[in-house]
């Protein structure tokens, strides 16, 4: 634990000697915008045959016109089920995969801290978080302008990758509160069976305000500091499943193992129930991946079929890996490939091609069936539900190869200026400040909440189960 609290501390002081040292302005953006106006073909023709003094306003109707804001219908009914469909990969997709893996004792305990810690992030991103991560510019973050989401009405717009294109930003508030709400739903995974529901609701509303929101800001946010480095994250590759991944980490370490772990049996109690939230998660994530193109159109079709082909080649891998290593390939290890498959492609499924997207998820169901097996046992923590080996490990393998498939070479959408090496190092450095920052900031407030509350609950609860000596309920009536 000595040696965890040193390398984060270590980390952290690095990351921020970077961020002073590197932060600087950029005029990418603006040339984003104005770009438009020089594809317009009507402009130069008018010009010519006009006179002279009449061919700049001529010639500027036509470019306020290709930027001028519009909505389409389509695109807001699109972004309206993509949210819905995210909800659907929490509740109860995730719920019923991390549901099923616990031991009958502990399922409803999983089930409320799921449902809870996502309806509680929601609100909370609503009064703020929503305005610190997208309500201005800012390194870190932005500002405090749209607390209680303030001049945020029916008719307020909000833009979208294509100049001019709008959706209402009651819809993006929205599609982005499903975000916050499924990362730290994911923590939940990794003390699952021991932890006080209290403590649990305390330390998300704690992470979420200083780790989720400043890495969301800094990786998508105007003015983030990887956002203008240039960090390629689509959906969520460092923002969500990285930085859940560490923050769970470190609560394994600050827990503590259950008893009887490496003693008793503590397989999952419902792999049926599992692969039924594993197959929620597969359908939800299309609205998680193609949603965040933000538009019904060519990009999200492309996130939609590397979302389909990535899982299925990431479950395929994953098969094989254990049918190699074990002798037969199981149920339990072709859904946590879907939801390895899920996470790799994450980051990439807007700039990488078909093809690349197969590559992903091959690699991710091999490495991450090694991050369940044996790097859990070189960390040896008792990561209840494998967060930091999935979500871990296929985030920072998908951030990665997002830099190299997402060259035109390869199949991906980048032109013939692209550089992988350029475009990997920006990635691994935007791999780096997650991990440091999450594990930092997961590690203070974890003391804190075991200050205020206590982390666990006593040892007679843990082994009586969750489920009565916290909800009072039982999930299956004998």
């Amino acid at each position: 634990m000595k040696k965890l609290i040193a390398t984060l501390l270590l980390g952290a002081g690095l990351a921020f000697a970077g961020l002073s040292a590197t932060a600087q302005t950029t005029t990418e953006a603006p040339a984003a915008v104005t770009a438009p106006a020089a594809d317009a073909p009507a402009a130069a023709p008018a010009a010519v045959e006009a006179p002279a003094a009449a061919a700049p306003a001529e010639a500027a109707a036509p470019a306020e016109e290709a930027v001028k804001e519009t909505m389409d219908k389509g695109d807001v009914a699109w972004m309206m089920v993509s949210t819905i469909l995210v909800v659907l990969m929490v509740v109860p997709g995730l719920a019923l995969f991390y549901g099923g893996l616990v031991r009958s004792k502990n399922m409803l305990s999983v089930l409320m801290q799921v449902m809870v810690v996502f309806s509680l992030i929601v609100v909370l991103w609503a009064v703020y978080g929503y305005s610190l991560a997208f309500g201005g510019e800012g390194l870190i973050v932005a500002n405090l302008d749209k607390v209680f989401l303030m001049g945020i009405k029916m008719d307020t717009l909000a833009a979208t990758f294509t100049p001019g294109v709008m959706i209402p930003e009651l819809i993006f508030v929205a599609f982005q509160a499903t975000f916050a709400g499924i990362t730290c739903a994911l923590i939940v995974g990794s003390f699952a069976e021991r932890m006080k529901f209290s403590a649990v609701l305390l330390f998300c509303a704690l992470w979420f305000t200083f780790s989720y929101i400043p890495i969301a800001h800094m990786v998508w946010g105007a003015g983030g500091y990887l956002f203008d480095k240039g960090a390629l994250d689509f959906a969520g590759g460092t923002v969500v499943h990285i930085n859940a991944a560490m923050a769970g980490l470190v609560g394994a370490y600050m827990v503590g193992k259950r008893i009887g772990y490496g003693k008793e049996s503590m397989a999952p109690h419902s792999l049926t129930l599992t692969m039924v939230g594993a197959s929620l998660l597969w359908v939800g994530w299309f609205g998680f991946n193609a949603g965040s193109n933000l538009e019904a159109n060519g990009g999200a079709g492309l996130a939609f079929i590397n979302t389909l082909l990535a899982t299925a080649a990431a479950v395929l891998a994953w098969c094989v890996g254990e049918a190699l290593s074990k002798g037969k390939a199981s149920m339990l290890g072709a859904a946590s490939g879907a939801v390895a498959g899920l996470v790799a492609i994450t980051p990439a499924c807007g700039s990488v091609g078909p093809m690349g997207g197969i590559i992903i998820g091959l690699i991710a169901g091999f490495l991450c069936l090694w991050g369940v097996s044996g790097l859990k046992k070189m960390l040896g923590a008792d990561d209840s539900l494998d967060v930091f080996g999935v979500h871990g490990v296929g985030g920072i393998v998908g951030a990665l190869l997002t830099g190299v498939f997402s060259a035109g070479s390869l199949g991906g959408i980048k032109g013939d200026d692209y550089s992988i090496a350029s475009q990997m190092v920006v990635q691994a450095e935007g791999v780096l400040i997650t991990i440091v920052w999450s594990g930092v900031i997961a590690f203070i407030c974890y003391k804190i909440v075991d200050m205020m509350l206590g982390l666990r609950v006593s040892e007679e609860a843990e082994r009586e189960g969750l489920d009565i000596t916290a909800h009072g309920e039982t999930a299956y009536n004998r």
